[in-house]
């Protein structure tokens, strides 16, 4: 016969039992959900540069209203916060007044005149504080030229970063005029670097800059897609190895981009899915030199 002791604890071991597994189980929910965020932000990463590609047909953006419903809708790039961060940037906004970007478009890459044997840096003059990209010429040729080619045009200047992912994978994403992630310069140009050395177990390491593109890897299309916009990478993110990888940013400007990110993002605009960044980031002025 059972005694009231032998009872009691065999109630209390089930009882325990009952709460390890709940906690397993939602430890594994847990793991699934971060799987499926890293997934969906690859995907927004890859839809960056939807028009950019359209653009390359049509030979300009020149989208009506009435077309809209046609392009892809953005999945959400990371869950609503549920305070908003201060603005680390504000006063530089201020400062910068509101300048819009230039409207240009272009109907096909530019010819590639840089120097292949040197070394590029893009300066990125923002609202938070100067960036510089020191850009790889030999490793990615046609991206480096093609922000040089960009950045002589002012095509950058004024232009604001429109997207902060901070859950699964940490990156500013700029470079669209439209501030929207639906821009591009109206050509597209190949990928390139895709394996390069930095890139270790699919993991972009901190202070990589890389283009955004619309590769789709279940359909293994979108290839050669990129354009005008790229992401900053402020904390090591796990993405696929699908997304040129072009410069990489120096200590100073970590240090930027990590107060960038670390004011975090705001909720999901409901038009774009876009979660922006907390901080009004802005890019004054861009400029490329050869180093």
């Amino acid at each position: 016969m059972v005694s009231n002791e032998q009872r009691r604890r065999q109630l209390a071991r089930e009882k325990y039992l009952r709460q390890q597994q709940r906690r397993e189980t939602a430890r594994h929910k847990r793991r699934r959900r971060n799987v499926v965020i890293a997934s969906t932000l690859a995907v927004v990463l890859a839809a960056g540069g939807v028009v950019t590609a359209v653009s390359a047909l049509s030979g300009g953006d020149g989208k009506k209203e009435s077309d809209k419903a046609a392009e892809p809708t953005m999945p959400t790039p990371s869950p609503t916060p549920t305070t908003k961060a201060p603005d680390p940037c504000a006063k530089g906004a201020k400062a910068a007044g509101k300048q819009k970007p230039k409207t240009m478009s272009w109907k096909k890459e530019p010819d590639v005149t840089i120097d292949k044997s040197a070394t590029y840096a893009m300066k990125l003059e923002t609202t938070c504080g100067d960036m510089t990209v020191s850009m790889d010429a030999a490793k990615a040729p046609h991206t480096v030229n093609s922000f040089a080619f960009l950045a002589g045009k002012g095509y950058f200047d004024h232009t604001k970063c429109h997207r902060l992912t901070n859950q699964g994978i940490f990156v500013l994403q700029c470079g669209d005029p439209k501030g929207t992630g639906m821009g591009g310069p109206g050509y597209t140009i190949p990928d390139e670097n895709l394996k390069d050395s930095r890139i270790k177990g699919n993991t972009y390491p901190a202070g990589t800059v890389a283009m955004a593109n619309q590769f789709d890897p279940q359909t293994n299309k979108g290839k050669n897609s990129g354009g005008s916009q790229f992401f900053l990478v402020y904390k090591d993110s796990q993405l696929p190895p699908y997304y040129t990888p072009f410069g990489t940013l120096d200590k100073d400007s970590m240090k930027v981009l990590t107060k960038i990110g670390n004011a975090g993002a705001t909720a999901p605009d409901p038009q774009t899915g876009n979660t922006a960044p907390n901080a009004t980031v802005l890019i004054n002025k861009a400029t490329v030199t050869k180093s």
